[in-house]
Order: structure tokens, then C-alpha cells, then sequence
């Protein structure tokens, strides 16, 4: 019984010596694995000159100056009817002439956010031809979107003097 078990105990060990003939693939870096994965390069490409833009681009501007004139003039209107209205009782007269005054900044910040808007459908229009981005446009939207950003904050400003209704 002793020599079986010790014969079976060589042969169990002499399985392990044996080779695997089954070839697996080698762990070394592939030749695509060896390229990165780095977006590459994109070549900038400059705007042509666009002189119909330009004329747009202009008129953009001339809107944008009227509408921050206007609205510079009705803030002051809207500031000093919110100073009448401060501690008057919700629904008096001052009251609501502040809160008219208001509405009438509304107006003009909703004309600059629609100028806004013109200003990003031409760029989106610009960006579906595959055109490049064009230097003047993106400019003038930077100066309409602080444009409405001030409004907005002046009408919350004066909004929070009011009393809440």
C-alpha cells in the first residue's frame, strides 16, 4: 500500500514537470499600443475677412450702444423711484412706480438678451458651415453678454430695495 501511494504521489509530481503545449500571446506592448493616445495637432485656421459680417457685426454694436444708453438712463429712473418706495407699504403709489420703473428695465434687458441671441445664431450658423470662428463677432458677443450681465444685475439691485410683494 506504501509503494502505491508513493507511485501515485511521483506520478502526481512528475504531471507538473510536464510542458503546456498551448501558445498565448506575448505581453509586450503592441506596435499601435507604442503611438499614445495624444489628440493630434489641429492646424489653426484664420477668418477671411467677411465684409457683410463686419457691416452685422457693426450694427450690432451701434444696438448695443443705444440699448445700454437707454437702459443707463431708465436705472437712473428706476434707482430713484426705488429710494421714493423704500418703506412705503406694498401697492402704494411709489410702490408702484418703482415697480413700473422696473418693468421698463425688463424691456431694455430683454432687447440686449435678444441682441444676444442674434449675435450666438450667427456664430451656431458660422459653426455648422465649418467656418472658422471669426475674431470681431466673438468679441462683440463678449461685450453684449457683460452688457446684459450689468443690467441684470442692477435690476436684481434695485428689485431688492423694494419691498417683496
Amino acid at each position: 500500500m506504501k509503494v502505491a501511494l508513493s507511485l501515485a504521489v511521483a506520478l502526481a509530481s512528475l504531471s507538473a514537470c510536464s510542458r503546456d503545449t498551448t501558445r498565448y500571446p506575448s505581453l509586450a506592448p503592441r506596435a499601435v499600443e507604442k503611438l499614445g493616445f495624444a489628440e493630434p495637432e489641429v492646424p489653426v485656421v484664420e477668418a477671411k475677412p467677411d465684409p457683410a459680417l463686419d457691416a452685422k457685426i457693426a450694427e450690432f454694436g451701434v444696438k448695443l450702444d443705444r440699448l445700454a444708453k437707454g437702459f443707463a438712463g431708465d436705472a437712473a429712473k428706476a434707482d430713484a423711484a426705488a429710494a421714493k418706495a423704500k418703506g412705503k407699504a406694498v401697492g402704494s403709489d411709489a410702490w408702484l412706480d418703482a415697480q413700473t420703473a422696473l418693468a421698463q428695465l425688463d424691456d431694455w434687458r430683454a432687447q440686449t438678451s435678444s441682441l444676444l441671441s442674434d449675435i450666438d445664431v450667427i456664430a451656431a450658423d458660422r459653426a455648422a458651415k465649418l467656418e472658422p470662428a471669426y475674431p470681431a463677432l466673438g468679441a462683440v458677443r463678449e461685450r453684449i453678454a457683460a452688457e446684459a450681465a450689468k443690467q441684470a444685475a442692477t435690476i436684481d439691485r434695485i428689485q431688492a430695495s423694494l419691498p417683496a410683494a
